[in-house]
């Protein structure tokens, strides 16, 4: 069982100024946060991958090749690559350095992407939205195989008997998951395949996701893979807090100022305090509160999937850095150890 953080580099706008937070700030903390987080002994960082005003992270691949620098033991991975509007070489290439780079804690968390702009940024179409991710996944996979590839698909020009450098550390092949939001074409594709899958769970109720869960693992058996190597995941908005009451009073806000810049755009009503308070409530899908709680949910959601991880995502809405560290600490600290404690039992 594996345990992480996720993030997007949230920017939250200056209450003086109006304006989104630097970039350039947000890298800095975001940093010591991964840092604590390896120090601490978490896992695995998953880093999103966004071109909006309110994240800072664009080019996921860079920025974790800065954290490998700085870090020593925690696994660092895309959270998602949005593979569907980029190029599969580049990509492999890109992790295959931070492989390198990183002493073998390079993964790739591919997705179709829930955000949009980069189709129109890189000259995508968004009506191949589907379309374009699976030629693409089925060209990074391949090109994780073999160093050298004969490939023909309808989106890119032919690879006849070209080499791929470079290649990973020890020419292992990377972890590449694939990131689902509940689509059963997805589940499907990624159980025929045999690749691990990490579902994306921000919204509803995660016991709604239990027929994909179960429909993953028979497709997968049913596909030939071995269920004793099936990798299964889940990202979730996660904060933790001294108290419950007062994550309410100073989170709140920070939260649901991002899910209505988010809902804006998509149409959504704005957030309520109501919607967050059943979100953290115990069949809820935030993972939200003192450590105690926290720590019987993601129990309790191990248990129901057979999960072997766990994705915390923590900065949402910006918070503050001294608020994320705060959380991460609990997380590392108490949250975890209680965790184990109650699987070994």
């Amino acid at each position: 069982m594996e345990f992480g953080i996720g993030m997007f580099g949230d920017l939250g706008l200056e209450s003086s100024t109006k304006e989104f937070k630097s970039a350039q700030q947000r890298f800095a903390e975001m940093t010591e946060e991964i840092k604590l987080a390896d120090e601490l002994g978490i896992d695995v960082v998953a880093m999103g991958e966004h071109h909006r005003a309110d994240y800072a992270v664009a080019s996921t691949e860079v920025y974790l090749a800065a954290l490998s620098s700085v870090t020593r033991n925690i696994k660092l991975a895309s959270g998602v690559t949005v593979l569907s509007s980029a190029d599969p070489v580049k990509v492999f290439q890109d992790y295959a350095t931070l492989d390198l780079l990183s002493n073998g804690r390079a993964e790739i968390i591919a997705g179709r992407g829930s955000f949009t702009e980069s189709f129109p940024l890189y000259g995508y179409d968004l009506w191949d939205y589907d379309e374009l991710f699976v030629e693409k996944l089925d060209l990074l996979l391949q090109l994780n195989k073999e160093p050298k590839i004969t490939w023909e698909g309808k989106f890119r020009k032919p690879l006849k008997n070209q080499p791929i450098f470079p290649r990973p550390v020890n020419n292992r092949e990377l972890p590449v998951w694939i990131a689902v939001g509940g689509t059963p074409a997805s589940v499907h594709r990624a159980a025929v395949l045999g690749v691990p899958l990490m579902l994306a769970i921000i919204g509803g109720m995660p016991a709604q996701f239990t027929d994909f869960v179960k429909y993953y693992k028979r497709v997968y058996q049913e596909s030939g893979h071995d269920i004793a190597k099936m990798q299964l995941g889940v990202h979730s908005h996660t904060f933790v807090a001294d108290s419950s009451k007062a994550l309410i009073d100073s989170y709140f806000l920070y939260y649901a100022a991002q899910m209505d810049r988010v809902g804006k755009q998509r149409g959504w009503p704005p957030y309520t305090k109501m919607q967050f308070e059943g979100g953290m409530s115990e069949q809820g899908a935030l993972f939200m509160g003192e450590p105690k709680k926290v720590a019987e949910k993601i129990t309790g959601l191990i248990k129901m999937f057979g999960l072997t991880r766990f994705v915390a995502h923590m900065d949402v809405g910006d918070p503050g850095h001294e608020a994320i560290m705060r959380s991460i600490e609990l997380f590392a600290k108490e949250v975890i150890p209680m965790v184990k404690k109650s699987l070994a039992e």
